[in-house]
């Protein structure tokens, strides 16, 4: 999620011109062809195997996961993490990476720190979908001075190190049982969905050299917006997933930009009614490129969507995006799970109090009161569902 720094100033641009992408592979493709079907579960690798039925987690970026943590997350009923380092103390720069200026082979003390995570969910049960946020030649940009780094799709060199990475990692961690798949960006940002293509289809080849079996997620650009999924090419790969993200629209479901003004459901600064009918329409676009491309309902993943807990109705929003997920068969995990204070639901609606902010600057910890309210209530009957 790139809440916590913001987004593009041209994100509705990007957005029109992937709605019309989408809309042109729909009409290009003609009657919608079936997703075609699986082989038996009790006939494929157990990982693979492991997204044949709708699954549904959480995100957590802030910090490793404790013991604290996962019980938590296991009596929610969280069955997968999406965990990423956005936070993580690194041994270098970049967390595994040493630096994403120049990749010169995984970082010894960061490997086994993921190594241990990873140990630790299989204690508790839980799955874990390893995310980076940061690749050679692109630097999350919240660690790096607000800015885009986009040398990954100017220079080979850095396209070449970013692969050679995650061949490396997949062949240190890529067995581990706990490992329920790699998720090789982020809410990436291509300066042409060509030079997206053409990455993924290396990386998923160079991860096949060393495993043949992880499964492997990827995000269209820009941003992992559903629409973007129209220029996004299908792998002919069943252990690839397809991970779109839901923040619709942006400037309703953050509060730095929504300030109270706006409600679910409402209209927002356009006039546009924002309602489960609304989001159905922006998820469609996601089904249709599915559709199109043959691409099986247990290979979607809606691996991010929230809205600020402070915004009037955000579980009807919750409520209603994890419905139409369940109607779509897709897998999904909600941002996030005790992690960001705006989207850490257990909190209720209350902003927190001065000496939060004022410890915050400290560096000094501070907890907020976790308190019964319906968007947990929400969520939590979301998560039931997996034990049904």
């Amino acid at each position: 999620m790139a809440g916590r720094g913001g987004r593009s100033g041209s994100r509705r641009v990007r957005l029109a011109r992937a709605v019309v992408l989408a809309a042109a592979c729909v009409a290009c493709s003609g009657a919608e062809a079936p997703p075609p079907a699986h082989p038996p579960t009790a006939t494929r690798p157990p990982r693979e195997a492991f997204w044949d039925v709708p699954r549904r987690g959480a995100n957590f970026f802030a910090r490793p996961m404790d013991d604290e943590w996962l019980v938590a997350a296991g009596e929610a009923g969280i069955e997968w993490v999406r965990l990423a380092p956005a936070f993580w103390p690194a041994a270098e720069r970049d967390f595994l990476l040493g630096d994403a200026d120049r990749y010169d082979g995984l970082q010894p003390d960061d490997l086994a720190v993921l190594r241990a995570q990873l140990d630790a969910a299989q204690r508790h049960g839980l799955r874990i979908v390893w995310t980076m946020l940061s690749l050679p030649g692109a630097r999350w940009r919240q660690h790096n001075g607000g800015v885009d780094d986009d040398r990954l799709w100017q220079d080979a060199a850095f396209r070449d190190e970013a692969i050679r990475f995650w061949r490396d990692l997949v062949a240190e961690i890529g067995t581990h049982p706990a490992l329920a798949g790699i998720n090789v960006l982020n809410e990436p940002r291509p300066r042409d969905p060509a030079q997206l293509d053409a990455f993924y289809s290396a990386v998923v080849a160079a991860i096949r050299e060393v495993n043949v079996t992880v499964p492997i997620v990827l995000d269209p650009g820009p941003d992992s917006e559903p629409a973007a999924l129209a220029a996004l090419a299908a792998i002919p790969d069943p252990a690839v997933l397809y991970d779109i993200h839901l923040y619709e629209p942006w400037a309703f479901v953050t509060w730095r930009t929504n300030q109270g003004r706006f409600s679910y459901p409402g209209n927002d600064e356009e006039e546009r009614r924002i309602d489960r009918e609304h989001l159905a329409s922006v998820l469609d676009l996601a089904a249709r490129w599915q559709q199109a491309n043959g691409v099986p309902s247990s290979r979607i993943v809606l691996g991010e969507f929230g809205m600020d807990r402070r915004i009037e109705g955000a579980a009807g929003y919750l409520g209603d995006t994890i419905d139409l997920a369940e109607a779509h068969g897709w897998h999904w995990a909600f941002y996030a799970f005790r992690d960001w204070q705006a989207m850490d639901y257990e909190l209720g609606a209350s902003p927190p109090p001065a000496a939060y902010w004022e410890a915050e600057e400290r560096g000094e910890p501070s907890v907020l009161p976790r308190v019964p309210n319906s968007m947990f209530d929400t969520i939590r009957a979301g998560l039931a569902r997996s034990r049904r």
